[in-house]
């Protein structure tokens, strides 16, 4: 069969699938304006995106076997329908005056489209990309990166032109048609399919196919080790990321004294951070190998959160802080392609969905154990020393996992050694 779809364009495709969903993480522009004009509570407010968040995660594990079964065209095409209702049916709710309504609409209808539509183009992208698994998945999720960057001056800008529910209305029916032309696009390379500059290379001998280490269904997949030890792994670094980002600027105000002024503009260059590091992270790992990247992230982590009570420099404090939040956009992007690595891409849209159950829990447990601590001790110096144990764990977990892959990948070599002799 005659490849007619180019694999960069599949890319883009994905990127504005993931541009358009990632315009969630701008909600917090939302929030007064709605307050402020509805009489609802910021808590009335903030708990659509509460609802929508904790489904992300829960909806990518629901669906994940969803988006295997009809393909990432059709999957990418019912996100559209759920999240383009979702943000349009909000200003209906704005309109009508109904904040169960919009909690339904924000939240739940969001919320499914945002699980779905993150998973459902990913596992195409690392068969369009063998040779560069950790760059395709890097690009997607940089684009639900900058989604929010783009989304928040935007949204702020149309609600004071044109309101409230106009601004709902025009921007879910943008994301709308952005994400099924994204969909129309978007399909599986045929089996075993390789570009050209990789067949010469192996040809030539300067490349080595490495065959991913199983090809596991997702049932199959969640009885090992391994997928329990990259969970684990993957819910520490999405719980220090989420709980540094929802304390940052307060933090750094009363640790080393930043202004209110310097806060906010630390927080910008968090979202430079975090999406930079969903690419920067992802494309080395094709060089380096994901279990290398994730002993990094660790060790990075590790000498942050021992050293940030000591700091007094405001300058060494942040550069701390965007260090762990690019650890934290660098975890996202490497999963996918970790996933295909140890689980092969068989149903690695399911596999990686389950995984995502780490997005859910971690966007709990980040806020709700940095928030207790605040307030039971009246600092946030104790913060540091429990994510410091909770990151040396994940750091043990991330050497095991390296050893038990060498460990395979030694048996599979001289498993393949005794056929050829």
């Amino acid at each position: 069969m005659k490849i007619t779809k180019n694999r960069w364009l599949i890319a883009m495709s994905a990127i504005a699938i993931h541009i358009s969903i990632g315009a969630a993480y701008a909600y917090s522009v939302y929030t007064y304006p709605i307050s402020e004009q509805m009489g609802w509570t910021a808590t009335e407010v903030t708990i659509a995106f509460t609802i929508m968040m904790a489904l992300a995660g829960s909806s990518a594990a629901l669906f994940g076997k969803f988006v295997e079964r009809n393909g990432p065209r059709k999957s990418a095409m019912v996100a559209a329908i759920l999240f383009g209702i979702g943000q349009a049916g909000s200003g209906v709710a704005i309109a009508v005056g109904s904040l169960p309504l919009f909690l339904l609409t924000y939240g739940l209808a969001s919320g499914l489209g945002l699980g779905i539509g993150y998973i459902s183009p990913v596992s195409t992208l690392v068969k369009w990309f063998p040779d560069r698994r950790g760059l395709a998945t890097g690009m997607a999720v940089l684009g639900f990166g900058a989604g929010a960057l783009i989304t928040a001056p935007v949204a702020a800008s149309m609600m004071e032109g044109i309101g409230i529910t106009n601004t709902f209305y025009v921007l879910g029916a943008c994301y709308f048609v952005l994400m099924m032309l994204g969909a129309s696009y978007i399909a599986p390379p045929p089996e075993g399919w390789m570009p050209d500059s990789m067949k010469k290379d192996i040809a030539s001998g300067r490349k080595v196919v490495k065959k991913d280490l199983q090809q596991l269904t997702s049932k199959e997949a969640v009885k090992t080790k391994r997928f329990w030890m990259l969970w684990t792994m993957m819910l520490i670094n999405t719980t220090a990321g989420i709980m540094m980002i929802s304390v940052a600027s307060p933090m750094a105000q009363e640790v080393v004294g930043l202004t209110a002024a310097s806060a906010a503009s630390m927080v910008g260059i968090m979202g430079i951070f975090n999406g930079g590091g969903r690419l920067g992270w992802a494309a080395v790992s094709d060089y380096i190998g994901r279990p290398t990247v994730f002993i990094i992230f660790f060790s990075i982590q590790i000498v942050a959160f021992l050293t940030l009570p000591f700091i007094t420099s405001i300058i060494l404090f942040q550069i701390l802080i965007l260090l762990v939040v690019s650890c934290y956009g660098g975890g996202f992007s490497n999963l996918p392609a970790f996933v295909g690595d140890l689980f092969g891409t068989k149903q690695l849209g399911a596999i990686h969905g389950y995984l995502l159950t780490t997005w859910s829990l971690g966007g709990v447990f980040g806020p709700m154990i940095v928030s207790q601590i605040r307030e039971r001790t009246d600092s946030y110096i104790p913060v540091f020393y429990v994510f410091s144990a909770l990151i040396l764990l994940a750091f043990i977990v991330s050497i095991m996992m390296k050893l038990d892959i060498k460990k395979s990948e030694k048996a599979l070599r001289e498993k393949q050694q005794h056929a050829v002799s």
